[in-house]
């Protein structure tokens, strides 16, 4: 049985909606409704270099309407509200979308830049069922540890920094002074730690856990849960608990360490030696979205170059297409390399937990980290 249809019996959907692909795409609609992560969708509003929607509107007369989430739950819950066109998914919500019927599958033929896609991402598995895409490609990267560089005169070689208490350079404890990921998808960077940390566990893919490793896990965790001083979902309370909470150390995405390097604060990242979880994110069509040529538009719009590469510089990600390493003055001829473009296959890229798992006979499902870690952060 293939891997979605064990998420559809899973999530108890017999059989996926396959709604008739466009033969061609006929007039926009007036506007097009997106759900997106911060600092994926700018009109130049927060920084006038980097505007990406204004060109668009004057094209092809679509208003941009923008819906931000902090989280991949979130996004799934507004999906299934309705009412979006659009949803820049990462890959621990891009399955459950079809899964759940709530995306569509995408017509390539629509999307003359398809093509130009990076092809280690156009069949990947989070967007790509039976062959048939549900998504395209957007942008990628890591999960860093953003850490307070006066604190840290070096950059700290091991997640450990936030997971176990330890005395941090300064000569001060790390507890109260630490972050963490207020998402269930962030037992994976537990599990993650775990496969250094304690060998003998046997994980080999951080979200394919059996119960065993699960439990540690989770005991990892409850132990973390002494040192925090907040769960952060929202990048920007996470810049300013950096900037005026004592928070010296967490995992966070390179969107924030840009915004803080930019205000010149003393902020720098790293990926530890255990490596790092990472996201890949795909923008995803409502399988009733009520502005489908808009969508289909800017779904073409969304693999340009220069706005690949402005996205890739403003978020600190990479670009689905790879050239744009070259097309954007804001990202730099050097930028790529910079952001990681190389570190593709040391990413484990956020991807739905299942129950029918590759690695193990079977393994501890994402509704079961959803309920546990809504525990752990209510210390229980």
């Amino acid at each position: 049985m293939s891997r979605v249809k064990w998420i559809l019996a899973l999530a108890g959907v017999a059989a996926l909606a396959v709604p008739a692909l466009a033969a061609e795409l006929g007039k926009g609609e007036g506007e097009v409704d997106i759900i997106a992560w911060p600092g994926y969708i700018e009109r130049g509003e927060t920084d006038k270099n980097y505007d990406w929607v204004t060109e668009f509107e004057k094209k092809t007369s679509c208003k941009v309407n923008v819906k931000t989430a902090s989280t991949s739950d979130e996004m799934v819950a507004l999906m299934n509200e309705g009412g979006y066109d659009l949803v820049t998914a990462s890959g621990d919500a891009s399955l459950r979308l079809v899964a759940g019927k709530r995306v569509q599958e995408v017509d390539t033929s629509l999307i003359p830049s398809w093509k130009t896609v990076d092809e280690r991402l156009q069949n990947a598995p989070w967007h790509t069922v039976d062959g048939k895409h549900y998504g395209v490609p957007y942008q990628w990267g890591p999960n860093v540890l953003m850490y307070n560089s006066d604190v840290f005169k070096d950059a700290p070689k091991s997640w450990g920094v936030v997971f176990e208490e330890q005395k941090l350079p300064d000569g001060k404890s790390n507890k109260g002074r630490i972050q963490a990921y207020d998402g269930a998808i962030y037992i994976a960077d537990a599990a993650l730690y775990l496969m250094s940390k304690k060998p003998e566990l046997g994980i080999k893919d951080p979200y394919e856990l059996n119960e065993d490793q699960y439990k540690a896990a989770l005991d990892l965790l409850r132990q973390q849960h002494t040192l925090i001083q907040r769960y952060w979902h929202d990048a920007n309370v996470q810049v300013d608990d950096f900037k005026n909470e004592g928070v010296v150390a967490s995992g966070s995405w390179p969107f924030q360490v840009n915004l803080m390097q930019a205000d010149k604060k003393p902020i720098a990242s790293t990926i530890p030696a255990e490596g790092a979880t990472g996201w890949a994110d795909t923008t995803m069509m409502a399988a009733e979205a009520a502005h489908p040529n808009c969508a289909y538009m800017w779904l073409e719009h969304s693999l340009e170059p220069k706005l690949q590469g402005d996205v890739a510089a403003w978020f600190g990600s990479l670009p689905a297409v790879p050239a744009a390493c070259k097309a954007s003055t804001l990202l730099t001829d050097t930028g790529c390399q910079t952001n990681g473009y190389d570190n593709f296959s040391k990413i484990k890229f956020w991807k739905t937990p299942i129950s029918k798992c590759t690695t193990q006979s079977t393994c501890v499902p994402y509704y079961r980290w959803v309920t546990d870690y809504i525990a752990v952060i209510g210390g229980r």
